[in-house]
């Protein structure tokens, strides 16, 4: 079946989705309006499929949406026109205004919604500074400069460093800084920059440590900037950044301005640096209007770039109004090209075979915290119902989004691909998958994940009982697989709708 009869399909569906909500605003029943209009809706639907390919609706090239609003505006508007000519010149004159002119609004805003999820889902969610992540090969030949790692630098140059701090940041970055860095040896390299240009033209493998004094929120390419001070670093080196975190930022612009301004230019602010970034229709007017600098950064966000660039981190303090980062290389970075930081995530998960599947879902998390599973795990450990305990990279939105089930409506690609079924257990990333016990992990990869887990039949809380919970469903599942589902979906929604189930 070809994409562009499945998205007519679709929107006939979403035709039909329109006229029954429209009828819910009239007193009748729905059969009657059935009954009477179904030879007149069939005449519609054709009228809407002729003028939405007409008016290359169905069009598939591309990967903005914007255009295809105009489209589908253009092409509904036609088809309210003929409607409506119709209503009055012909049979359609018994057509309730109510339900022609409702069927054709509410059917052009689930358009909106599904076609906009559809192009979301095409186009790339990368800013421009990660779209080229290209590891780039090494020069043939590469001076290597090695030093005795004990050798100091003089007195007056160590003077000069805690000065520069002093100034920069204060003293009580300086003794955080002294606390935990050597600061007087040569092999500890102290910049303030914002471009990787003052980094790439360090001799490599000359430093052990290196501490950038300007804030990570200036930085253009934050990944790009990283990546280059991995690459200056032997295995093992420190690597200390600075940023100011978005709870930091909120706080700093509403003591700034006088009450009720301050919350107009938070309000501002946020919509420019935080809204505007995630859309590809609008980051390139955020990239002309802030050029990339002071940009909005979370906690999880800077900790996960890390992460991604090759680093783990060994200690993070908030010291006046900033968040100071202390973290260690461990290996090259991963460059990754699907690195995202729009709405819609791609998740990679285990599958069926043991294969990486990639899981659409609603973005809940702040970007990059894919990459910290295992720091939080060390860190928290796990909450009752398997969920990590006071997660930060969970957003304020995300939480309600959780609560609602909206981030897992775009799992609804992944059943519609077969990489999931309805009912299964929960597909897992590689750091929560190796928590499982060796005989659960080979019983998992022998069937699809699922939406609907066992967890809302059984309602385990700790590890052990999600484990054993799934150990249950898998064995009843291998001995008679239909039945099995049919039973733990119908238990589930059960459950879910009158016993109020909700995973935490």
């Amino acid at each position: 079946m070809s994409r562009r009869v499945i998205l007519i399909l679709t929107d006939l569906l979403l035709l039909f989705a329109a006229f029954c909500i429209s009828n819910w605003f009239k007193t009748g029943p729905l059969d009657n309006y059935l009954e009477n209009y179904k030879n007149s809706f069939m005449v519609f639907c054709a009228i809407w499929v002729v003028v939405s390919l007409s008016f290359g609706k169905y069009s598939t090239e591309g990967k903005e949406f914007l255009p295809q609003v105009k489209k589908i505006i253009i092409s509904n508007l036609i088809a309210l026109a003929i409607a409506t000519m119709l209503m009055f010149l012909l049979y359609f004159y018994r057509f309730s205004r109510v339900i022609v002119f409702g069927t054709i609004g509410f059917a052009t805003i689930l358009e909106f919604v599904v076609f906009g999820s559809w192009y979301l889902v095409k186009q790339s969610m990368t800013l421009p500074d990660e779209r080229i992540r290209v590891k780039k090969p090494k020069p043939i030949e590469e001076l290597q400069f090695k030093v005795d790692s004990e050798r100091t630098i003089s007195e007056a140059r160590r003077k000069a460093v805690k000065q520069a701090i002093y100034e920069e940041l204060g003293e009580n970055v300086y003794r955080y800084f002294n606390t935990n860095l050597n600061l007087s040896l040569e092999s500890t390299l102290i910049v303030s920059t914002t471009t990787k240009f003052n980094i790439d033209n360090q001799p490599s493998n000359f430093f052990h440590t290196i501490a950038n004094i300007k804030r990570v929120n200036d930085i253009r390419w934050i990944n790009k900037f990283f990546e280059s001070v991995n690459a200056k670093l032997p295995k093992g080196g420190i690597f200390v950044c600075l940023a100011e975190t978005k709870n930091h930022r909120k706080a700093r612009i509403l003591k700034k301005f006088p009450p009720g301004i301050n919350y107009i230019a938070y309000t501002i602010d946020y919509i420019i640096k935080r809204v505007f970034p995630k859309f590809s229709l609008t980051k390139g007017i955020y990239f002309f209007l802030t050029r990339g600098q002071n940009r909005v950064i979370t906690r999880a966000e800077v900790l996960g770039r890390l992460y991604s660039c090759g680093f783990e981190v060994l200690d993070e303090q908030f010291i006046e109004n900033h968040l100071y980062v202390i973290s260690r290389k461990v290996k090259q970075p991963a460059y990754d090209l699907e690195a995202t930081y729009g709405p819609l995530v791609k998740l990679r998960r285990i599958g069926k075979g043991g294969k990486e599947i990639k899981v659409y879902k609603m973005r809940t998390m702040h970007p990059y915290a894919e990459y910290l599973q295992e720091y939080v795990y060390q860190k928290h450990k796990l909450d009752e119902g398997g969920k990590f305990k006071d997660d930060f990279r969970v957003s304020t939105l995300g939480h309600l989004m959780r609560r609602l089930w909206i981030d897992e409506l775009p799992m609804l690609i992944n059943l519609l691909k077969g990489d999931l079924k309805l009912v299964g257990v929960r597909p897992l990333s590689k750091q929560y998958f190796s928590l499982y016990s060796q005989d659960l992990q080979e019983k998992r990869i022998k069937t699809r994940p699922g939406l609907i887990p066992p967890f809302y039949v059984d309602k385990p809380n700790t590890l052990d009982e999600i484990m054993a919970s799934e150990h249950k469903y898998l064995d009843a599942y291998f001995k008679h697989p239909f039945w099995t589902d049919f039973k733990y979906f119908f238990k589930a929604v059960y459950n879910i709708v009158f016993k109020r189930y909700r995973s935490n």
